[in-house]
């Protein structure tokens, strides 16, 4: 379990790699995934590396992959996705993969480029068809005598008078619908009026041959005279991009050209349909290994990139790599190597060997379906040092927690927890049909994270017996009312129970209170108009007590981090003060707040004095005002004790650490001389001395190691800065934090005033019509009630407690141990390739 709170141990190692023997060793490291390479040519350009041929090859091998899923996506085709993991191909099948991905993508562009090039001639016909009908309903239309009468005032007056004969030219074309407006105003404007424009829509929306997408075109025909109009009119034409097509002008010659173009047609479209059969087929055909040729590919060219991260001997036959990896996997690391070598046919063994180095390594933290979520929040705020403690385990129960302590509701959490149980039966499922939405899939990585939430809301909702703003009433009324009581304090009739809208109970009257609730708040609550005031005290006392308690845990946990690195320093002047400080002042109000809910009932809640002035007058030294008298004996003391403990440890963390580091730097500046065969020279080191310094270098990874590593990196006025910004930062920040956990009291009350409003102003409505007609309004409003409640109370109130909840852990907890400065553990693996993330 330890690798469950630390990351794991690593270590950088060497690896010599036979020339032969190189593919297989990297490809047999891929499938395992437990190595980091590191790039040992960082000054050599990328493309003047040695393998970066192969890498060409494999990037346009994985282009034509790429063209041949876009094609087959585009026909609708599903591709199989059987779960197969195929292995690594020898680089001897690069050829055989490179010929059938050459085959496959020249006979898809060329059905491509002559589908395409007959769907131009089967449009080119098909509008041909539409003019040649509309235009001899255009011709049919010109026997009307009007219509002769309109189309002669395209000639001058001086023709007319002449008799000259009515011959008027024309041309009929295709154009998109939407460029029919324009196209008109500017015949008009060019040719002056002097043209005439007939036009109608074909009925039927074509394909355009290209795109493939459906345009709506209309016919035209424009009738001119002359050969001056006649050339605007086609350059007009040119410029709308309007198709013209040759148009008889004798109704004989129209009719026969629309036979034989029908006929045409007809051959035509049996053309199409055997070459998109033919299409389809060799689609489909590639759909069902595609997947597998993706992956092939992509792992070959991630084995040749991290080939090109390796130095090559100067023989020429050794591959030298260094890699970072978990000391728990060297076995399986030496393991994937001999396999590999076995593979290749190689008999010369690969070696591998561990290297002494001063660098940081990686930070590696093994995690599960169910801890992966929770890990994934903590490395969203930084990746924990090496070896740092990890605040994933613990944040396992306390991030739900405190989420459940702002959203508690049993039913909200219900339907949270049902939502969550949905995802983790359905995971298999899900995780199988790759859904592409970013959203769903960012909600379905943390389906653990919600089912935990849910499940805490449902306990935090009974404490505070709550579930859709109503109170459960489980154990019956702790509170109990009757017509007359004997005490003179609640002499009480039915005239008076009759009549009086609001009546308050006294606790402190035998036979009204009988005792404290078995679990959680008492239902009477639910109706009480002081509700509000006692549930405010109680959630924010509440508040303080878990937030103090969450800090302090988090102080905690850097007694850990000192121990492991072995930095006594930073206990004894970091740790030490700072629970001393924390527990005086804040842990001290924690016991307040406690000794206050146990000391007093109802008898003496009266009396009860204020926390918040004790806790002031505690800073101030005020024991003066008799109206503010002392909640036990001995408390000035005992709270003046407290208080100066407090300020001694300012100047425990603030002087001491800074000297003591100089201390011991002018300690090893001293014990600097070195010793040559064995022999002291000067004043060195004696033997303890030198157990000394070597216990430092062994722990140079510690703080105080890091700042008095070297004698003349150390600046005494940084160490003093640094330590002033530290204490500062912590002492106002106890202050700052504790106020922050407030939240925790301000959502849950906004979660549920919410709530009640939602079901007073909506419920209620449908609840309130004593009818039938009330029954059908209630299907209605329960209806608008449930879309409310899940947008605005279950999505929108749950988002916003889970970001302050986040926010806790990120500032208020993880601040007090946490340094978050290492990077992540980045393996070569084919899992992304398996899993179909290609991205490189």
């Amino acid at each position: 379990m330890g690798e469950l709170f630390r990351s794991e141990e690593m270590t950088l190692a060497q690896l010599f790699l036979q020339s032969e023997a190189a593919y297989c060793c990297v490809s047999e490291l891929g499938e395992l995934g437990k190595v980091q390479f590191r790039d040992l040519n960082p000054d050599i350009n990328v493309f003047q590396r040695k393998f970066v041929n192969e890498v060409r090859r494999c990037e346009e091998m994985d282009r034509k992959l790429r063209f041949v899923e876009k094609e087959i996506k585009k026909a609708s085709i599903p591709i199989l996705d059987t779960g197969e993991n195929p292995e690594v191909p020898f680089p001897r099948d690069m050829i055989d993969l490179e010929a059938n991905f050459e085959k496959i993508e020249n006979e898809l562009k060329e059905i491509n480029t002559n589908q395409e090039a007959l769907k131009r001639n089967f449009l080119e016909l098909t509008e041909l068809k539409f003019i040649l009908r509309k235009t001899q309903q255009f011709f049919d239309e010109m026997a009307d005598p009007d219509l002769l009468e309109e189309s002669s005032s395209l000639l001058e007056p001086s023709e007319i008078g002449r008799g000259a004969p009515l011959r008027l030219g024309f041309v009929a074309g295709v154009i998109n619908r939407e460029r029919i407006p324009t196209f008109e105003r500017m015949l008009w404007r060019v040719c002056r009026g002097n043209v005439f424009l007939r036009q109608a829509e074909i009925e039927n929306p074509l394909e355009d041959p290209v795109t493939g997408d459906s345009v709506h075109k209309s016919v035209f025909i424009i009738f001119f005279q002359g050969d001056q109009l006649k050339n605007r009119v086609k350059k007009i034409c040119e410029g709308f991009r309007a198709s013209l097509y040759p148009c008889p002008e004798t109704p004989q010659e129209r009719k026969e050209m629309a036979a034989g173009v029908n006929t045409r047609i007809d051959d035509l479209q049996m053309v199409l349909n055997q070459t998109e059969d033919h299409r389809q087929r060799v689609l489909q055909a590639a759909a069902k290994t595609i997947r597998v040729w993706f992956i092939k590919v992509r792992k070959m060219k991630a084995i040749y990139h991290t080939l090109n991260l390796c130095n090559i001997d100067v023989t020429q036959k050794c591959l030298i790599a260094e890699v970072w990896c978990p000391v728990a996997d060297l076995d399986s690391i030496q393991f994937a190597l001999r396999r590999g070598t076995e593979h290749s046919g190689s008999t010369v063994p690969s070696i591998l060997n561990r290297m002494q180095t001063n660098q940081t390594p990686p930070t590696y933290n093994k995690t599960n379906k169910f801890t992966y979520g929770f890990q994934n929040l903590v490395d969203a705020y930084g990746i924990s040092s090496y070896r740092e403690i990890n605040p994933a385990p613990y944040t396992i129960i306390t991030f739900p927690f405190l989420f459940a302590v702002m959203f508690g509701d049993f039913g909200h959490g219900i339907l949270m927890t049902l939502f969550a149980v949905w995802m983790v039966i359905r995971e298999s499922r899900i995780l199988s049909q790759k859904v592409d939405n970013e959203l769903f899939n960012m909600v379905f990585s943390g389906r653990y994270i919600i089912l935990l939430m849910g499940v805490f809301s449902v306990y935090t909702g009974l404490i505070y017996n709550d579930c859709f703003s109503k109170a459960l009433n489980m154990f019956g009324s702790s509170w109990s009312v009757r017509p007359m009581f004997t005490s003179s304090k609640a002499n009480w009739t039915e005239e008076l129970l009759k009549n009086a809208p609001v009546l308050q109970l006294d606790p402190d009257v035998n036979g009204v209170f009988n005792g404290p609730y078995p679990f959680g708040i008492d239902p009477i609550w639910s109706i009480a108009t002081n509700k509000l005031t006692f549930l405010n005290s109680f959630k924010m006392k509440m508040s303080v007590v878990l937030g103090i308690i969450h800090m302090m845990f988090g102080v905690t946990l850097s007694l850990l981090n000192h121990i492991y690195f072995k930095k006594p320093l930073n206990i004894y002047l970091g740790f030490i003060p700072e629970m001393i400080f924390m527990a005086s002042l804040f842990g001290y109000l924690v016991i307040l707040i406690l000794f206050k809910w146990c000391a007093y009932d109802a008898a003496t809640s009266k009396i009860a004095p204020s926390l918040l002035i004790h806790f002031i007058n505690m800073f101030l030294f005020n024991y003066s005002d008799p109206s503010f008298p002392m909640l036990y004996s001995g408390q000035k003391g005992l709270q003046c004790f407290l208080v100066v403990c407090a300020i001694l440890c300012v100047p425990w963390m603030l002087v001491l650490k800074p000297f003591m580091l100089r201390h011991q730097y002018l300690r090893r500046k001293h014990l600097g001389t070195h010793n040559f065969g064995g022999i002291r020279v000067g004043n060195g080191p004696t033997e303890e001395d030198a157990e000394i310094i070597q216990h430092d270098q062994l722990s140079m990874h510690s703080e105080e190691g890091e700042e008095v590593m070297h004698c003349f990196q150390f600046d005494f006025g940084d160490v003093v800065v640094h330590q002033a910004i530290h204490t500062i930062e912590y002492c106002l920040g106890c202050i700052s934090n504790t106020a922050s956990y407030l939240r925790l009291w301000a959502l849950s009350l906004a979660h549920a005033q919410l709530s009640e409003v939602l079901w007073t102003m909506v419920m209620h409505l449908g609840l309130h019509v004593n009818s039938i007609g009330g029954g059908i309004l209630l299907v209605f409003v329960f209806a608008a009630f449930s879309t409310l409640t899940i947008a605005i109370l279950l999505i929108m109130e749950g988002l916003s407690a889970f970001l302050h909840a986040l926010r806790l852990h990120w500032v208020e907890f993880q601040n007090k141990f946490y340094v978050g400065t290492g990077f992540k553990f980045m393996p070569f693996s084919f899992e992304t390739i398996r899993e179909g993330r290609f991205d490189d």
